[in-house]
Order: C-alpha cells, then sequence, then structure tokens
C-alpha cells in the first residue's frame, strides 16, 4: 500500500468534498499521520470513509468528521481547548498543532490509555489526556473550544459555562439516525449562540446517560 497515495486519495476524494476548504486544515491532514494513531492492522484502513473499532467498544470518528470539526472550531495558537472523549487520540493531535495547550478529558481507563500512548509516541508534548467525566465535571477550568467527539441528546450547560466569551464547542447532537452537528459560541456571560451545521450520525458518547439525567 502506497500511504502518501491513500492520504492524497483521503484529503482530495472525502475531505474537500465535505466542505473543508481551509488551507491550515488540509495541510495539517497531509502532515500529521492518522496512521500512526491506529495499529498495524488497521493503518491501511485509516484512510477509508469509515469509523474503525478502537477499544472498549467505541468507534473512531471517520476522517471527514475530524477534519470538518478543525476546521468550524479553528484553533488559535493561543487557545486552550477540552476535547471531551479520547477517540484515537488523532482529533487532538489536530487541534494540538493548532493551540496552546489540549486536555483530553475521557471516562473510559483502556480508552485513556489508549489515546494517551498515541499521543505520547507522536511526540505531542502540549497534550494532557486525563481520566474523568467531562459531563459532571463542574471545575473551575475554561476553554477557548470545546469538542465532544460522541454523540449527545441535549447539550449539559456545564459544558456552555466552561467556554470563554467568544469561545466555541463542536458537539453532535440529537439520537440515531439523524443528529445535527452544532456550533455553539459564548457571545457573552449570558448569551450563546447555536448554529447548525450539517445532518450526520455517530456512536454515543461513552459515559453519556439518558436525557432526563441531565435534568435537575
Amino acid at each position: 500500500m502506497n500511504i502518501e497515495q491513500a492520504r492524497f486519495n483521503m484529503i482530495e476524494q472525502q475531505i474537500r468534498p465535505t466542505n473543508v476548504s481551509s488551507p491550515e486544515v488540509l495541510s495539517l491532514l497531509a502532515t500529521v499521520k492518522r496512521e500512526n494513531f491506529f495499529p498495524e492492522s488497521q493503518k491501511s484502513l485509516a484512510f477509508f470513509d469509515t469509523s474503525l473499532p478502537l477499544v472498549a467498544g467505541v468507534m473512531s470518528l471517520p476522517p471527514k468528521l475530524e477534519a470538518r470539526i478543525v476546521q468550524e472550531v479553528n484553533a488559535k495558537s493561543t487557545d486552550s481547548v477540552l476535547v471531551v472523549g479520547a477517540d484515537s487520540g488523532y482529533l487532538a493531535a489536530l487541534l494540538a498543532h493548532q493551540a496552546r495547550h489540549v486536555t483530553v478529558m475521557e471516562a473510559e481507563t483502556e480508552l485513556r490509555n489508549h489515546a494517551q500512548a498515541n499521543i505520547k509516541a507522536n511526540g505531542l508534548t502540549n497534550v494532557d489526556v486525563v481520566l474523568g467525566d467531562a459531563l459532571q465535571n463542574q471545575g473551575i477550568a475554561s476553554f477557548d473550544v470545546i469538542v465532544v467527539t460522541g454523540s449527545l441528546e441535549s447539550v449539559p450547560q456545564n459544558l456552555q459555562d466552561q467556554l470563554n466569551i467568544g469561545g466555541r464547542l463542536f458537539v453532535f447532537v440529537g439520537k440515531a439516525p439523524v443528529m445535527t452537528a452544532q456550533l455553539i459560541i459564548r457571545e457573552s456571560e449570558l448569551f450563546f449562540k447555536a448554529q447548525d451545521l450539517f445532518e450526520t450520525s455517530v456512536g454515543r458518547l461513552s459515559q453519556a446517560v439518558t436525557e432526563s439525567s441531565f435534568k435537575l
């Protein structure tokens, strides 16, 4: 298999046709090696337009969604980023090349260890992969960008509250078979603006519970 040809085909045949046109994002996809975040048996599949099984029953995001997320949140070199759900670690790696620091919070120990090993093996020093449930986290940390890698039935208020003013939250909202990718921007201390971007369907965030459990 010609890895570089497969990477080129992924970018030209999958990524560009899904409204990803940012030169910076396309350059990242060409230089950050996606195959390094998957085991040997899956490396040839890492460029396919599909989800791949990880650990703990979690499926990876397909490349076109990772690219679209990076383009939509538009992380800057001064930004602090929170990724909820480790996935393979590749999305965090892409964001780490743009942002000042990335914190990955993963509730499943096995997946956290898997992503942490990938991050370390790829020499990323501005990424921390921590074990914890960001949906229940009431910490005082605040972020310029938050990305949720699995779907939720609704957006927990505590995630929105952790955004700095001007911060962006990317989340997949709804139930299968159709979900909506949303970008929520914190415009002021009290006001948030939600923008529906596109429809898709992704796996549920591993620690997500039923809709009623989010309500008081």
